[in-house]
């Protein structure tokens, strides 16, 4: 995690700045998964979770030579007239780390009640007794809607940035970018 990329969502009179990312999101998703590869981190560096908000940059984290593959990959056919893109930079010196990760949230409880009467073999009762509708949990976090290729439905992919640490923690990173537990570097 030595490089990165800018890529900052540009004002368009059409579409919302949330619509673009959530866009160049969707197809930051695909690139990854064609891409094949762990080895590229992912952040929003403006996100402001107090507001549910990731900004208008994603930066991309990784060495040089991944980013700079990715990169003419093609991923961002149709964004490119709505974002600038910074080319592949240094890290700077003397930055802190920081896991950014999916959360996902428990919200529908009538969703977890079907899961539990099919695994543990249990009536609807049960179930209602064992989840409650108070355990629904909302999350307060910022999100991206994107769509599922397999079932064609949108869903909320929540990102939480940990807070930052001094030392970097190896790892990979998903489709998404994302880590349960290696860090970007944050600056």
């Amino acid at each position: 995690m030595d490089h990165y990329i800018d890529i900052t969502v540009l004002p368009d009179p059409e579409f919302p700045a949330t619509t673009l990312m959530n866009a160049l999101f969707a197809k930051l998703h695909r690139g990854l998964v064609d891409h094949g590869g762990q080895d590229i981190g992912v952040s929003f560096p403006d996100v402001v979770q107090s507001k549910r908000a990731l900004g208008q940059r994603l930066r991309l984290h990784g060495s040089s030579r991944s980013l700079d593959r990715f990169m003419t990959t093609g991923w961002m056919q149709g964004m490119r007239d709505h974002v600038t893109v910074t080319p592949v930079q240094p890290v700077p010196a003397g930055v802190q780390h920081r896991v950014v990760r999916r959360v996902q949230a428990k919200s529908n409880p009538e969703r977890l009640r079907r899961r539990l009467m099919v695994r543990k073999s249990i009536d609807a009762e049960a179930a209602r007794a064992a989840i409650p509708d108070a355990a629904a949990r909302m999350l307060e976090l910022p999100y991206v809607e994107i769509g599922s290729r397999s079932t064609q439905q949108r869903f909320r992919l929540f990102i939480e940035h940990l807070e930052p640490v001094s030392t970097p923690r190896e790892g990979t990173y998903g489709s998404y970018g994302l880590s349960s537990s290696a860090t970007i570097p944050w600056f």
